[in-house]
């Protein structure tokens, strides 16, 4: 059976990309208004714990603390790749994509520990799915420096790597629910690649060594 028939009726949230780029962008200038506010939003599993359930679902839309130039340049970028994934996917397998990291993450709210949990790692996981459907796709730096998002790509990985070995157990957490949704969706896909390029350089070899 397939995902959508598991689902029923539910066809993904339309232009979820523009929803998640808005949402920060209100986030951020209620912020400029009321500087002290995104600390109400972010996902603390101690303040979870203490009836603040609202932070399952605001964490979401906290943006990274930026200066407003920045923060244009990172929302511009974020709406660019999330767009690119809900017209290449649709919008069901877009939002089921999101949802599952969204909710993987809203999990570790309930873990037991003091600190936050950024959704960095959810956002980095769009990034890291555009990366891998369009690694030839370049950007503007700055809107000067062209660059393929494929090495942006290799950049985070080594990011998360890093990130992940050095962590404690609340950002390895968090950093295994930020990706779920790119392990349970593009996973099988990538294993398929990496075994076709395999099986295409070990008959490479073959041929040469005749």
């Amino acid at each position: 059976m397939r995902l959508p028939d598991r689902l029923g009726r539910f066809e993904g949230v339309t232009d979820l990309p523009l929803i998640i780029v808005a949402s920060n962008a209100v986030v951020s200038l209620f912020e400029w208004v009321r500087p002290g506010l995104t600390p109400m939003l972010t996902l603390s599993p101690a303040a979870v714990w203490a009836g603040e359930f609202w932070r399952l679902l605001t964490f979401l839309f906290v943006p990274p603390p930026l200066s407003p130039l920045f923060l244009l340049f990172w929302l511009y970028i974020l709406y660019i790749y999330a767009d690119a994934l809900e017209t290449e996917w649709g919008s069901f397998r877009f939002t089921v994509y999101y949802l599952l990291g969204a909710l993987a993450t809203a999990a570790v709210g309930f873990f037991p520990a003091h600190g936050t949990i950024p959704n960095v790692y959810l956002n980095a996981s769009l990034f890291l799915a555009f990366a891998t459907l369009f690694p030839t796709f370049e950007l503007l730096l700055f809107f000067v420096l062209p660059v393929q998002v494929r090495y942006l790509g290799y950049l985070t990985w080594a990011w998360l790597g890093w990130s992940f070995l050095t962590g404690g157990l609340l950002t390895r957490l968090a950093i295994l629910a930020g990706l779920i949704n790119y392990i349970l969706l593009l996973g099988p896909d990538l294993r398929e690649r990496l075994m076709l390029r395999w099986q295409t350089y070990r008959n490479r070899r073959r041929w040469k060594t005749r």
